[in-house]
């Protein structure tokens, strides 16, 4: 008799303990389920497993802010960040739809409004879980598995081209969901051999406490648990390449040894004293402005240095241009193919807003977007209104379009008390400031470039905010 098939993985993360015992008893047949409270445990029982849960099933009103969708939010980027392939499914009874979209903005597969029925949710998960097993056999057919033919694609492939045949470190800068690992992926290609091993490593993933024997192995008996030596990432690697995902997350005591390894190859496991040398290359990626780190004194300058021999910057797929309907065509085939639907089509006006959608999640998220289209409109033409109800647009695109903005400040002037123009610009600046560095995950460069000022300006405002508007208005701003 053939041995029975592990249940899929499934993390549940809500703070009403009737409905986390309610959904695994209703999908513990289905699944083997994980159950947390809040965000730190989530992460917690995330860091403890050996491999991170297929699903998660999660709400967003979290303690210590439970009326608000805040914890759940970041709950969404932390899990993607430990494992960008993780489906994640909101249950929530926070269900505006500002909340909906922006939570499938951030990488979430859909969003289910509570209350609903736990046969519903499990056909659901059992969805997601079906589109991640396709996904591990989606294969592209562009260079180097990377679509997209705008100058900023090709300038990006000449660069890995260029550098993959060279021994020295690269570093990858790019935001979230913009496809990093496919360039770490597409340097093992080229590499004069292929056939070498390709670890990847997320420093983010793992405790703090257990990074160093996680990367460089450990001694037995060196700590609490350590039955029996073992190796680490680096030695493993052996003369392949060490990819270190979330490189911006390395506390500063680890930097030090990783910057070792870059300058002479030594490391040491914990407990040992006898040094070992690596052959592997390193090959970092971060969404983080290192260079800003650095200024903060999270990253050590000699480090970065180091890591960036080579850099090779993803652009966001809101710098793509026309490379927005290429990929739209090819995951749109891939999807339909895969989970036997028509293919959906755009009438010209949604078209058009699909090329003008600037997908602040970037690839990952016009994937969710595209899944979601193929499952409600098979072989159907979607118009501009089903299209935005699956896109994160400003309330002003979408309710005050035809507002006249001269009725609209005499409004606000009437109904105003002690108004002050300066005051009021500020205060909008601030807006804008916070939703570009939360769009570019505080990537001060990328921020920068997405209002339309240089980096130094955009410190400059930061600073003159900071220093002007009042510690109430700062405060009520950024809650």
């Amino acid at each position: 008799m053939p041995p029975l098939k592990p249940l899929p993985t499934l993390l549940i993360v809500d703070d009403d303990p009737l409905i986390r015992d309610s959904l695994r008893l209703a999908l513990a047949s289905s699944f083997h389920v994980y159950l947390a409270e809040n965000r730190k445990q989530a992460i917690q029982i995330l860091r403890e497993m050996q491999t991170p849960p297929q699903l998660a099933l999660i709400d967003l009103g979290l303690p210590p802010t439970p009326h608000r969708p805040t914890e759940g939010f970041h709950l969404i980027a932390e899990l993607l960040a430990h494992s960008p392939e993780i489906k994640i499914i909101v249950l929530s009874g926070q269900d505006e739809t500002s909340n909906a979209r922006h939570a499938r903005t951030l990488g979430a597969a859909d969003f289910i409004a509570k209350p609903c029925s736990p046969d519903k949710i499990n056909a659901q998960l059992q969805g997601a879980l079906l589109v991640q097993a396709k996904e591990q056999h989606l294969t592209d057919p562009d260079l180097l598995g990377i679509i997209g033919q705008s100058p900023p694609i090709q300038a990006m492939r000449s660069q890995i081209a260029l550098y993959a045949p060279t021994p020295f470190p690269v570093l990858i800068e790019g935001e979230s969901g913009s496809g990093k690992e496919l360039v770490a992926s597409a340097i093992q290609r080229l590499k004069k051999n292929a056939k070498t091993p390709f670890l990847a490593f997320n420093c983010a993933a793992i405790p703090s406490n257990l990074l160093a024997s996680t990367l460089f192995g450990h001694a037995k008996g060196s700590f609490t648990g350590a039955s029996q030596a073992q190796s680490g990432y680096f030695e493993d690697a052996a003369d392949g390449i060490l990819f270190l995902d979330e490189i911006g997350e390395l506390p500063l005591d680890l930097q030090s040894n990783l910057l070792r390894v870059l300058e002479n190859g030594d490391y040491q496991r914990v407990g040992e004293t006898t040094p070992r040398k690596s052959r592997a290359r390193i090959i970092a990626a971060t969404n983080r402005d290192l260079r800003h780190e650095i200024r903060s004194g999270n990253f050590r300058t000699d480090l970065y240095h180091r890591l960036s021999v080579f850099t090779i910057h993803v652009p966001p797929l809101r710098a793509l241009g026309k490379d927005k309907l290429l990929l739209l065509n090819h995951f749109r085939d891939f999807y339909a193919d895969q989970i036997s639907r028509e293919k959906f089509e755009f009438d010209p006006a949604a078209e058009q807003m699909w090329e003008a959608y600037p997908f602040p999640g970037n690839t990952r998220e016009l994937r969710n977007i595209i899944i979601r289209l193929t499952t409600k409109y098979p072989g159907l033409i979607v118009n501009t209104e089903q299209l935005s109800a699956e896109l994160d647009l400003p309330q002003s695109l979408t309710h005050e379009a035809d507002a006249d903005p001269i009725a609209l400040a005499r409004m606000e002037l009437q109904q105003a008390t002690n108004f002050n123009l300066d005051t009021y610009i500020q205060e909008q600046t601030k807006y804008y400031i916070d939703a570009a560095l939360e769009l570019t995950h505080n990537n001060i460069s990328e921020a920068a470039k997405l209002l339309g000022i240089n980096r130094t300006t955009l410190y400059s405002r930061m600073e003159i905010i900071q220093k002007n508007l009042k510690p109430s208005a700062i405060s009520e701003n950024n809650n």
